[in-house]
């Protein structure tokens, strides 16, 4: 990831609140043919490990090609959130110099480790259990895994595979006009449309 100082997020907590908070990330590894795959997928960060899963229909599981390596393969995982156009018409600076140009805004995580396939039942129905109940909670009627007849949840869970990542590096951005003035900050507040956005040019936050 491109991170120059101004827009670079050490805060730890900050980073996993916000992975948690989008609740999905884009997993990311070469096939044995050198071709990449990429998948969209729900995920959880636990300590050092995201676990996640996708359908065994998709063949993305397969292609990890791990080289023989006991630790897996190299991936990535990519976390994004909020992004917008900014319009050079927005920034008071136009009007005074003409030096502007167009730029997009945004907020995104990259995680890079190793990861490895699990294709374990009581893995899977805890890793499924986790992510509902993450999910489900807080809302008026929350629906649990057990609420399922057990032998069609025995079906489902044997139509997906589990991944998991070690976290070996992290990297957050978060990219909001914090490298222009007040003016042109306030200018990008009242150009942008949507609210997620306004509070990140706020904020300089993810």
């Amino acid at each position: 990831m491109y991170l120059p100082v101004a827009f670079r997020v050490d805060d730890e907590a900050q980073v996993r609140d916000f992975v948690a908070d989008r609740g999905s990330a884009t997993l990311v590894t070469v096939g044995p043919d050198g071709q990449p795959d990429a998948s969209l997928l729900p995920v959880l960060w636990e300590d050092d490990l995201v676990v996640a899963h996708l359908a065994r229909a998709n063949d993305h599981w397969r292609r990890i090609a791990t080289g023989g390596a006991a630790d897996g393969a190299p991936a990535l995982l990519v976390v994004t959130g909020p992004e917008a156009y900014v319009s050079p018409s927005w920034y008071p600076s136009k009007a005074e110099h003409g030096r502007v140009v167009p730029t997009w805004n945004y907020s995104a995580v990259h995680l890079r480790g190793r990861v490895t396939v699990r294709d374990d039942a009581e893995w899977l129905r805890g890793v499924v259990t986790r992510l509902t109940d993450r999910h489900e909670t807080g809302r008026e009627l929350p629906w649990a895994v057990g609420d399922a007849p057990e032998r069609y949840l025995e079906r489902q869970l044997r139509a997906i595979v589990g991944v998991c990542l070690r976290v070996e590096s992290v990297e957050a951005k978060a990219k909001w006009s914090q490298n222009r003035s007040d003016e042109d900050r306030a200018g990008v507040l009242a150009g942008l449309p949507d609210p997620a956005a306004q509070s990140r040019v706020r904020s300089g936050s993810l």
